[in-house]
């Protein structure tokens, strides 16, 4: 397998392209709207929709309809959180098979063990796979898409997993030579000086992604000004501003003793109508017969 060739054409509009994470086909759509360049399909977000931890407990099936309900409300590019692969090699090929055939334009795997718990959760239990079992399965995606415009992204976990800054750089690096576009590189901390290091200290041709989480002072001025990184991601604000804002609504309800109070805080039905493309007054619902 050939070393990635520095990822896919739709991925190379940009010097940093900036993407949102979403759960569902409207908030891709909002996403949209908003004007950014891709949507992670986040399996953090799809799971809290099935009020279920981000802990492997749903079937790539789950994550694969939720992806393909978002690439048919938008037309921007869908880069799909596949987690550790479902399995082995096998798996993963057959994702990556049905993914493309589903028009997402790209699936992000990671290098931790089967079942995974979320890389952000306090005490979590951060086990990684072996170096070798992990870049068979990156050969294995990249051998399973049809078109190189597929984009096939290698999560490091190691500085997830303390394991530093040397077994992160070597993992990444035989990740690139399995054939892996990009290098998603991803860290606990709360300041980005690990991650800013490990960026200083790539030596590999494959360009970088970022999801600055929990170190948002990480903007994008700044990782553009280290250079190397081509992506970053905003994986799950918009779930966690849509739950604070649906709690803080149905307090007040309760406090109200009804709907009077709430009016200010809600989207109109119109703009909801709207987002389900359903025609305005005047407009025909269906084209003329030919």
């Amino acid at each position: 397998m050939a070393v990635g060739n520095g990822g896919p054409a739709w991925f190379k509009r940009r010097d940093l392209l900036v993407g949102v994470g979403a759960r569902d086909a409207l908030e891709a759509k909002l996403v949209e709207r908003a004007g950014f360049d891709f949507i992670w399909s986040s399996s953090l977000g799809i799971s809290a929709s099935h009020a279920v931890p981000d802990a492997s407990l749903l079937s790539m099936f789950h994550y694969l309809e939720a992806a393909r309900f978002m690439r048919e409300a938008v037309k921007i590019p869908i880069l799909a959180d596949g987690d550790t692969g479902y399995g082995d090699e096998r798996n993963v090929a057959y994702a990556v098979r049905r993914y493309e055939e589903a028009g997402i334009a790209g699936i992000c795997f990671e290098d931790k063990k089967f079942p995974k718990e979320n890389s952000l959760l306090p005490d979590g239990r951060q086990e990684l796979a072996l170096m070798e079992e992990f870049a068979a399965k990156i050969e294995a995606a990249c051998d399973a898409r049809k078109s190189r415009d597929f984009a096939v992204v290698a999560r490091v976990e190691a500085l997830i997993a303390g394991q530093g800054q040397e077994e992160a750089l070597r993992r990444a690096r035989a990740y690139e030579h399995a054939g892996a576009d990009f290098i998603l590189i991803h860290s606990r901390q709360k300041e980005p000086d690990e991650v800013v290091e490990f960026i200083r200290r790539w030596d590999g041709a494959a360009p970088l992604v970022l999801v600055p989480t929990i170190y948002p002072d990480l903007t994008e001025k700044r990782i553009r000004a280290l250079g190397k990184v081509r992506m970053v991601i905003y994986a799950n604000q918009p779930m966690r501003a849509a739950v604070k804002a649906v709690e803080d609504l149905l307090a007040e309800v309760r406090r109200a003793g009804g709907i009077h109070t709430i009016d200010g805080r809600m989207a109109a039905l119109t703009h909801i109508f709207e987002l389900q493309d359903i025609p305005g007054p005047g407009a025909r619902a269906c084209p003329p017969p030919a």
